[in-house]
Order: structure tokens, then C-alpha cells, then sequence
């Protein structure tokens, strides 16, 4: 008969924690006749919610952050001058000013049109599609205010005062740039097949289809596919009574339209300066206005007549102004951003629209790139580690304990471990991702300790009594206030990085509140259900040692016992 002991402080009276300890006690010798019951439905209630927790929870590769720097494309109309574009930049820039204050805003940084080719420019502007495209890098100061909202305003303000641009918010962040293996955004949709024109009208459909989505933001084609063009149809017949071919046509048309730099290297050097000049050959803009001009131009050299309009017709037409491809595949891209919702969620109903647009035509091949193939290839990877940690920790504890059994009855605190910290990130509105996954598994390395911790001693005492209910019960009281000291150290170690205050506390809060759910549950699996699992499980199992290497006489006995008995069966 078990006999609890109290603790009584110099004034003869019970302390508060035995108090604590003894109610404790009463509450666990209630449930101890209930332990088959209430380990069934533990095991299948914890493990199913924890199950439909992480069907539903968001998912994020990164936590959510509310930055203070962002960079914005704007693209104009297709094959809009680059002084056309800089006026519409600089009406961005005053929206911006007007949305979040002058003083607010720290460095403001825009590039407008492609990379020239013989200046030094950063490399970050290779990517710029034309004149059109201009790129915004801000850094605010002492704006506090959701960057969510923040974007959407300006959604709403560059819409209403330029309603021909399409504006894009991209990642600034090195780290996200990285992760999202070059997308500018963290949902883009390839399409990719030998035909343009099939290419872009599926790509259209994706467009219209996403823009159905509610919380979809900037989704557009990230390609320009209408930029402006001259069709130059050559009478071959008529050119060839004239004496003039292909090569002449196209010669005469270099400078008229655009320069010499690209298609003849001339370089002059200037002897004492020692510097070298590119010499080109164009036409003034001012004097090449219309298509009338154009025709005016001589095809011969030397040579007024004939001109271009007399061997040939020119009509305007449309070309894609960027062509990327994949080998000698070409494709297209289309971009979206996401407001207020998590990047899984995201991936989910582009797949949805993918497939309700039915079977692809032949020849088409539709992918999901960038960040949210990253996010699967991370939780996949991240979730394959708990699975092959837990394994490992199973078969270190059999071998210590020489038991399946006990090992299993440790391991049951798991999915406590799991769905509280779910539970947490769920109720903060965060995200499942990789810090918040690092927590969790922080949590179940927590959450083992303290129940290796109880287990041993209940094991020992089972083996010296051989009642493994006695056993669990004065384990669990025994071992109350270690396990209750360890969890409130580590809860109170981590509320600071769970409240995530400072500069760059957001992307590190979700690892806190992870850690402080899962040590919540953790703690009251342990002490509440962990008992009655070991009394269940270990009830009829017998106090001999079955080691292959007995180190005392009655395990010695015990196994000489078993080869007598199999001697005498054969």
C-alpha cells in the first residue's frame, strides 16, 4: 500500500505544491479505471485531429513578414517609349507619397527601360522586357502599418490615376529572390508548347480563370505578347525587276528603325584620350514618325529611287517583345500575388483551375513553378525528417529499455505534440512552414525527455513491485514537479520569440508559438494519459529480464529455465 508523503513547511502547514500534487493524484486515480477507454480514444481522437490539422492548417515556405521594403513592377502599355513610361513612374511615385507620407519613406530607387549595352548597370535590371517596364526598390522608415493593406491601397490608387498599367509587387528579400528560383512572384504558371498562338490563348484562359479567385492579385501574362511591329511584305517580283533583293531591303531598313549598333560593329578610338566610341548609323526619331516616312526610304545606295513603298507593303501588327524558351520550346508565364492567404491554399486552387480547363491541347505542357513547387519539395522533406527522427528515437528507446512496448507507450505523446502546436499557430494566424516545423520538432524532442523521464521510473518500480498501476501512479506523482519545471522554463524561454516584437521578430514567432503549443499538450499527455497507457500496456507484462546478457542470478535462472522447458517439449 502506497503511503503519500507531504511536505510541510516550517509552520507545520502543507505547501502549495503538494497540495497541487495531491489533488493531482486523486484526479489520476480517478481516470486509472478508465485507462483502456480513454487510451483508445486519446490515440484515435489526438491522432485524427492532429491528422485533419495538417490537411487544413496554411502552409508557407517562410512565416509571413511585414517588411518595410518592397520593389514594384509597373509595365505600361506593349512597346510605350521610355519617356512615356518615366511620366507614369513619376505619377507612382507621388501616389506613393500621398499613400504613406513623404517622411515615411527612406530610399526610393526606379530603373525604367531594358539594360543598355554599353554602360555598367547593375545586373539586377538584365530582366527589364522593354521601355515599357520599370522597376521600383522603396525602404520605408517608421511605417508601421500592414504591408498587406499597404499594397492594396496602391492596387487601388495606380488602377484608378493610370488605368493602362499593370502593376506586380515582387520579392526584395535575397532569401526570398532565391527560394523562388527566379519567379517574380509566388504563383506562376508555365505554358510551354511549339505553337505561340496556342501558348497564349491558354495562357489567357489561366488568366481569366485566376482573376475569378478572390484573393488572386496582379495576375497577368509576365511576357509582352502584343508589342508593336512592322509587317514588311517584299513583292519578290517586282523588286527583282528593279535590281533590288532581301539584303538591300533589310539594310535600308536598320537605320530607318532602329540602329547599326546591333548588326555592324564600329568602334573609334580616341588616340589621346586612349577611350573607345561606338559609331552608329540611325535615322533621327523625329524624322521617322509614320509608315509614310518609312516608305520614303531609299532601298539602293546612292540611289533616290526605287523606295521602299515600291517594292513593298507595310502594315502594323503585333510580335511577342520577349521570347523565352525552354530549349527550343517557347513559353509563357502566367503571374499572380496572393492577399492575405497562404501560399498551399494558393497551389491547391491553381491546380483546381488547371484541371477544370479540361485536357490540354496537344502538343501543350502546363507546369506550376517557383515558389510553390519549393513549399511541397520543403514540408515533403521536413515531414519525411519527423518521420525518420521518430523512428530512430523508437528504436534507441527499445534498445534501452529492452522493450517495444515501453518504447511505443513513449512515443505516444507525439500527436499531443502535433496538434497543439498546430492548435497555436492556427489560433495566432500563422502558417505551417519551416520554422514553425522546426518548432514542432523542437517540441517532440521536449515532450520525449519528459516522458522518458516518468517512463523510467515508472518501469523501474513496476519491475521491483511488479504492479505496473501502482508503478505509473507514483511515477506520475513523483515526477510532477521536474516535468512541470522543465515545461515552464522552456514556454517561458520561448514567449519572447513567440510574441515577435522587433525588427525581423515575424519570421522567427512562429517557431516560439509552435514550441509553447506543442509543450502545452505535450505536458498534460505525460502527467494525464501517458500513466494509463504504461498501466495498460505493461499491466501483464512479467518483472523477468529477457537480456542475453543477465546480469544477476534470477535472470540467469529465467533463461535456464526456458531451455529446460524447450528441451523437455522436444
Amino acid at each position: 500500500m502506497l503511503v503519500e508523503r507531504e511536505d510541510f513547511n516550517n509552520d507545520g502547514k502543507i505547501s502549495l505544491f503538494e497540495r497541487f500534487r495531491n489533488r493531482f493524484m486523486r484526479f489520476s486515480d480517478r481516470l486509472m479505471p478508465l485507462r483502456k477507454p480513454i487510451t483508445v480514444l486519446y490515440l484515435l481522437g489526438i491522432g485524427g485531429l492532429a491528422v485533419l490539422m495538417l490537411n487544413v492548417i496554411g502552409k508557407d515556405v517562410l512565416p509571413r513578414t511585414n517588411s518595410s521594403q518592397f520593389q514594384l513592377r509597373l509595365r505600361a502599355p506593349d512597346g510605350t517609349r521610355m519617356e512615356r513610361t518615366e511620366e507614369k513612374v513619376i505619377t507612382v511615385l507621388k501616389e506613393l507619397e500621398k499613400e504613406v507620407g513623404k517622411e515615411h519613406i527612406n530610399i526610393s530607387s526606379v530603373y525604367v527601360g531594358q539594360h543598355p549595352a554599353l554602360f555598367s548597370v547593375s545586373p539586377i535590371y538584365t530582366f527589364m522586357a522593354g521601355p515599357h517596364e520599370a522597376v521600383f526598390q522603396v525602404a520605408l522608415k517608421d511605417y508601421h502599418h500592414n504591408m498587406d493593406d499597404f499594397k492594396e491601397n496602391m492596387r487601388q490608387r495606380v488602377k484608378k490615376m493610370l488605368p493602362d498599367v499593370k502593376i506586380s509587387f515582387e520579392p526584395i528579400e535575397l532569401t526570398d529572390k532565391v527560394l523562388s528560383q527566379g519567379s517574380p512572384t509566388p504563383i506562376e504558371v508555365r505554358i510551354a508548347g511549339k505553337n505561340k498562338k496556342a501558348n497564349e490563348d491558354y495562357a489567357n484562359r489561366i488568366v481569366a480563370a485566376l482573376k475569378k479567385i478572390d484573393y488572386m492579385r496582379d495576375v497577368q501574362i509576365a511576357q509582352p505578347i502584343k508589342y508593336p511591329a512592322l509587317n514588311i511584305n517584299i513583292d519578290r517580283v517586282r523588286a527583282a525587276q528593279l535590281g533590288v533583293d532581301v539584303n538591300d531591303v533589310s539594310r535600308s531598313l536598320i537605320a530607318s528603325t532602329s540602329s547599326s549598333r546591333y548588326t555592324e560593329k564600329n568602334t573609334w578610338i580616341d588616340e589621346k584620350a586612349g577611350q573607345p566610341y561606338s559609331v552608329q548609323v540611325q535615322v533621327p526619331l523625329n524624322q521617322m514618325t509614320n509608315l509614310d516616312q518609312l516608305g520614303e526610304i531609299p532601298v539602293l545606295r546612292n540611289s533616290s529611287r526605287p523606295i521602299l513603298s515600291d517594292v513593298a507593303s507595310i502594315t502594323t501588327d503585333t510580335v511577342h517583345g520577349e521570347n523565352d524558351n525552354l530549349g527550343a520550346v517557347p513559353y509563357v508565364s502566367v503571374t499572380a500575388n496572393l492577399y492575405k492567404t497562404d501560399l498551399g491554399k494558393a497551389s491547391n486552387d491553381v491546380d483546381k483551375v488547371i484541371k477544370d480547363l479540361g485536357e490540354l491541347p496537344r502538343g501543350l505542357f502546363v507546369d506550376r513553378i517557383g515558389l510553390s513547387t519549393v513549399l511541397n519539395e520543403t514540408l515533403s522533406s521536413l515531414q519525411n525528417g519527423l518521420i525518420v527522427a521518430i523512428v530512430v528515437i523508437f528504436l534507441m528507446l527499445a534498445a534501452n529499455f529492452q522493450s517495444f512496448k515501453v518504447s511505443f507507450v513513449v512515443l505516444t505523446t507525439v500527436p499531443a505534440v502535433v496538434l497543439g502546436s498546430l492548435l497555436m499557430l492556427t489560433l495566432t494566424g500563422s502558417t505551417l512552414n519551416l520554422q514553425s516545423y522546426m518548432g514542432i520538432i523542437m517540441s517532440v524532442g521536449v515532450s520525449i525527455a519528459n516522458a522518458v523521464l516518468l517512463i523510467t521510473n515508472a518501469e523501474q518500480l513496476r519491475k521491483h513491485s511488479g504492479n505496473a498501476l501502482s508503478a505509473a501512479r507514483e511515477a506520475a506523482g513523483l515526477r510532477l514537479r521536474p516535468i512541470i519545471m522543465t515545461s515552464v522554463a522552456m514556454l517561458m524561454g520561448m514567449l519572447p520569440m513567440a510574441i515577435g516584437h522587433g525588427e525581423g521578430g515575424d519570421q522567427i514567432s512562429p517557431l516560439g508559438r509552435a514550441v509553447i503549443g506543442g509543450l502545452i499538450f505535450s505536458t498534460f499527455a505525460v502527467l494525464v494519459v501517458l500513466p494509463l497507457v504504461f498501466a495498460w500496456v505493461q499491466g501483464k507484462t512479467s518483472t523477468q529480464s529477457l537480456s542475453m546478457d543477465p546480469t544477476d542470478e534470477e535472470s540467469k535462472h529465467y533463461i535456464s529455465s526456458l531451455s529446460e522447458n524447450k528441451q523437455t517439449n522436444a
